[in-house]
């Protein structure tokens, strides 16, 4: 990656953050974070604010999540706010597609502008996986995504098919199918705090693990760790 690029990246991937923050801080009351009343204010504003246009914030976390993967930011924080902000399920489906498209993005603009630079970084490190991939690239991107990227940075996990030219069709399906389970339990977990601190009179870290909202897609997560490791190894393990 060049130096110019590098520059260019890291300055978007700073204004937007601080666009981000500064919206955020701006919302904030310092002075009152300790103050458990001050959540359920905030939740409940943003319960109402999301509600009055479901559609338009939609789009507006879209477009964010989009935007964020392009500038080769990483996926859990997202992931969280869009299950506080939409729920479980609404929050999966535009998490879902929000970050396969920025993704898609992403590496159709490696794949053009940077194609020699990605080959000639990541070809030899990834040598192993090339011939793997181009025997069936849609099933073993899809198991790839499923199983995290195979702790792979999530930047380096979108631009990878370059080295074996995957098609963007299959780039894209392959993606939001293997996103799905992780995303849905990421997402469960954010509509869980924000039932929590809705129905929750005061903070306590033990009732909030030991909510079922809470507990069960930590148990999912769990389980698809487990299964991720036996998938990995049956898989991509020499």
């Amino acid at each position: 990656m060049s130096k110019n690029l590098k520059i260019f990246l890291g300055i978007s991937y700073l204004f937007i953050l601080f666009v981000f923050l500064y919206f955020i801080l701006g919302t904030i009351q310092i002075n009152r974070l300790d103050d458990f009343t001050y959540y359920k204010e905030l939740q409940s504003n943003i319960d109402i604010y999301v509600s009055s246009n479901v559609l338009i914030n939609l789009f507006y976390f879209f477009f964010f999540g989009v935007v964020w993967v392009i500038l080769l930011g990483f996926g859990s924080p997202i992931l969280i706010i869009s299950g506080i902000l939409f729920g479980h399920w609404l929050g999966t489906a535009i998490s879902v597609l929000s970050l396969s498209v920025g993704a898609l993005t992403l590496y159709s603009i490696g794949n053009f502008f940077f194609r020699d630079l990605v080959k000639t970084s990541l070809e030899e490190r990834f040598s192993k996986y090339i011939t793997l991939f181009q025997k069936n690239e849609f099933f073993y991107f899809f198991i790839y995504r499923f199983v995290g990227g195979l702790g792979i940075p999530f930047f380096m996990q979108n631009l990878l098919p370059i080295l074996f030219g995957m098609k963007k069709r299959n780039y894209f399906l392959s993606s939001c199918f293997g996103f799905i389970p992780s995303f849905f339990i990421m997402n469960t977990i954010g509509a869980g705090l924000n039932i929590y601190i809705e129905q929750a009179s005061n903070f306590s870290m033990t009732n909030l693990i030991l909510s079922k909202e809470i507990y069960i897609p930590i148990l999912m997560f769990i389980s698809l760790i487990i299964l991720s490791l036996f998938i990995k190894k049956k898989f991509f393990n020499d």
